[in-house]
């Protein structure tokens, strides 16, 4: 008989006392069961961790992590990434949510496709989490190359296989580091499949990092310079080919629900 695959889910949180019970319970109510949730608590100063308690107390599957300081999401996220236990590592942040079958469609999909990544689409939701009627649709084919132009990987629908890739970390910047962990894995698998099914909701939040788009600048260029050690003038061009990608093709992917 088959062994049933064991997923690691892997949640960053910070602050997140208003969001986290509601991305907890969307893979509480997977349809998909055998995973363990590691969340990473990075020096929260509100009620977070106390939420987060009460949520292991009713499931063994559910463990906690906590900084003693303030690292950002990809230092929290390696902390998991290193704990975790499971054939699959997927992500989830604490503000946004799954859709219930979710892992099971996905992990189907991998087995059919013969995959180690994959991801889907997914849609939006505002900060109360009302639906905004619009999804991000997922490439049907997303290689390596396509993905150095832009992020089209939304990291809550991201998993890969670690049977086959290893473990495969984040590097430590503040942000964009789940963009390079993708290109990591795309680098290795050179192409793959996405899933055009939405099976996840992104939230929009008006103050975080994401979605300040100056500030994002400047990691986009370090994802160039620092990660992949490109030089100076290849890392401009390439954020010349970024900004043209992201502004005038990646904005197709955005519809109408």
């Amino acid at each position: 008989m088959e062994e049933t695959p064991l997923v690691s889910v892997i949640m960053p949180a910070y602050n997140s006392a208003n969001f986290i019970a509601e991305a907890i319970q969307s893979v509480l109510q997977q349809s998909y069961l055998y995973w363990e949730l590691l969340i990473i608590d990075d020096s929260s100063e509100d009620s977070t961790v106390q939420i987060i308690e009460k949520f292991i107390l009713a499931d063994p599957r559910i463990q906690l992590f906590q900084n003693k300081t303030n690292h950002g999401a990809g230092v929290s996220r390696n902390i998991g990434i290193k704990a975790a236990q499971g054939s699959f590592i997927a992500f989830l942040d604490a503000d946004d949510l799954w859709l219930t079958k979710k892992l099971e469609i996905q992990l189907e999909f991998m087995k059919s496709h013969d995959l180690d990544m994959t991801f889907s689409s997914y849609y939006l939701i505002n900060e109360s989490g009302h639906e905004l009627h619009k999804k991000i649709q997922a490439l049907p084919i997303l290689t390596y190359k396509k993905l150095l132009k832009s992020n089209y990987v939304g990291n809550l629908t991201g998993i890969y296989k670690v049977e086959k890739l290893g473990k495969i970390y984040s590097p430590t910047l503040r942000k964009r580091q789940d963009w390079a962990l993708w290109l990591s894995i795309l680098k290795r698998v050179e192409s793959t499949k996405g899933i055009i099914e939405p099976l996840a909701k992104y939230r929009i939040r008006e103050n975080s990092i994401s979605n300040n788009k100056s500030s994002l600048l400047k990691y986009n260029y370090l994802i160039y310079r620092e990660f992949l050690k490109y030089n100076k003038l290849k890392s401009l061009v390439k954020m010349g080919v970024f900004l043209k990608e992201h502004f005038f093709v990646k904005k197709k992917q955005e519809v109408s629900k």
